[in-house]
């Protein structure tokens, strides 16, 4: 429950709620209970294939044995390319929350998210163990900390700021579904630790149900604070949570606002890693990556090959995110195109394992069918996700091409004369 929780509740509740009352106005905070019931088909379909197939390649895993290994690939690498975007987001996030409240320079802002990465990192180093008792101290102060900011502010909200309710039309609720997609994904995380949980069939499903009624209910709270208080509009929107407590709660609540920022963006960021560098192995193990990602730790059997890889990844982009010259806003549509594609796949997949079972069948093409609704509101970024896939292909295809000729020169160099020695018995054999 501590991954699932931390997992999906992250980075989005301090940028998303302004960036969706904008979008939609006070008709966001039915987006956000809507999105969270929607979330529920999505989170169980995923929870279903984790417990029945739990393999460290998560969704990967999924296609692979319905699609075959490219459509696998794909799959893999559309997580893999996101969260080297998305996790610096959530760290310059919760460190540009620090920096309004102590005063920081750039620099120091731009190190500090550079600090919580190196956390999450070494914190997926020393094992799954670690980061399960470690992500349920993060929860924990996740839970807690969001639902005191509500009760700050509760008293405060005022009925006439939901008037008028929807003054962006049909096509801001769109745009604020899409955006808020970001504070939704997290589901398909730990489907890459499945395969290190004690009891698959009866843990996943059961952690899925009691994350998404904490998560839903916390995230509708915020959105309904955040437009009943009116802390959005320029200026506010990329700090609305902010705004809220600082408004009511004084120089401490601002206090108390970084801090929180910087748990609840560690303890997504830290799944996250997880989830990437597990998926990062198991596509090396399976020959999609390159095979020295596929190693473990001798001790703490933690993928630290690919842990340092990724280390580097997220050092490059960090010094490039924390730069400004892209909007928040565009690049966390960026990965999300990703993440709705990785939900794509992994619902087309559960439409074919689950086939023994109406129910849950349904349940996948329920999942499928808000996958692609949400896809059509992303815009430009959309473009991102297909050309993850169209380089996956041909990476693939470049393979499958070397192998075959590895495989033709092989059998020259062997034949005729090996295969006529090759003895009847081992054939038999």
């Amino acid at each position: 429950m501590a991954l699932y929780v931390g997992a999906v509740l992250g980075s989005g509740v301090f940028l998303i709620p302004g960036y969706a009352a904008d979008a939609a106005g006070p008709a966001s905070v039915l987006v956000w209970a809507l999105m969270s019931l929607l979330a529920l088909p999505m989170a169980l379909t995923l929870g279903v294939l984790s417990s029945r197939y739990p393999d460290a390649g998560g969704v990967s895993a999924f296609v692979r044995r319905t699609y075959g290994p490219t459509a696998a690939a794909v799959t893999g690498w559309f997580f893999v390319t996101a969260v080297p975007i998305a996790a610096p987001v959530a760290a310059l996030t919760a460190a540009s929350y620090a920096q309004v409240v102590f005063g920081l320079s750039h620099g120091a802002m731009v190190a500090l998210a550079a600090g919580i990465l190196g956390l999450a990192l070494l914190s997926n180093y020393l094992g799954v163990g670690f980061l399960g008792r470690s992500q349920m101290a993060l929860s924990g102060a996740i839970v807690v900390a969001l639902t005191a900011a509500v009760v700050v502010a509760a008293p405060h909200v005022d009925p006439n700021s939901f008037r008028p309710f929807a003054p962006h039309g049909l096509m801001g609720i769109g745009r604020a579904a899409s955006l808020m997609f970001w504070c939704f994904i997290g589901w398909e995380a730990v489907t890459h630790l499945s395969e290190e949980f004690t009891d698959p069939r009866r843990d996943t499903v059961r952690a899925i149900k009691v994350a998404v009624v904490v998560v839903g209910i916390l995230y509708t709270a915020v959105g309904l604070i955040t437009v009943g208080t009116k802390s959005y509009g320029p200026g506010l929107s990329a700090g609305s949570l902010a705004a809220v407590v600082m408004r009511f709660a004084g120089p401490a609540g601002g206090v108390v606002i970084a801090l929180m920022a910087i748990f609840i963006c560690l303890g997504t960021i830290n799944a996250y890693l997880g989830a990437t560098s597990r998926l990062a192995y198991s596509l090396a193990r399976e020959g999609a990556a390159p095979a020295p990602l596929a190693r473990l730790h001798p001790l703490r059997r933690s993928p630290h090959v690919a842990l340092g890889v990724l280390g580097v990844v997220l050092g490059v982009v960090v010094a490039l995110e924390g730069s400004g010259r892209v909007s928040l806003e565009f690049l966390v549509l960026l990965p999300n195109a990703a993440f709705i594609g990785t939900y794509v796949l992994g619902s087309l997949a559960a439409v074919r394992l689950l086939r023994d079972d109406k129910a849950l069948r349904l349940l996948a093409w329920v999942s499928l069918g808000l996958s692609l609704l949400l896809y059509a509101f992303l815009g430009w970024a959309a473009l991102f996700a297909p050309a993850v896939a169209a380089l996956a292909w041909v990476y693939a295809g470049s393979r499958g091409r070397n192998q075959t000729e590895s495989q033709t020169q092989r059998t020259g160099a062997s034949s005729p004369r090996c295969s006529e020695a090759s003895p009847r018995p081992h054939a038999g054999r």
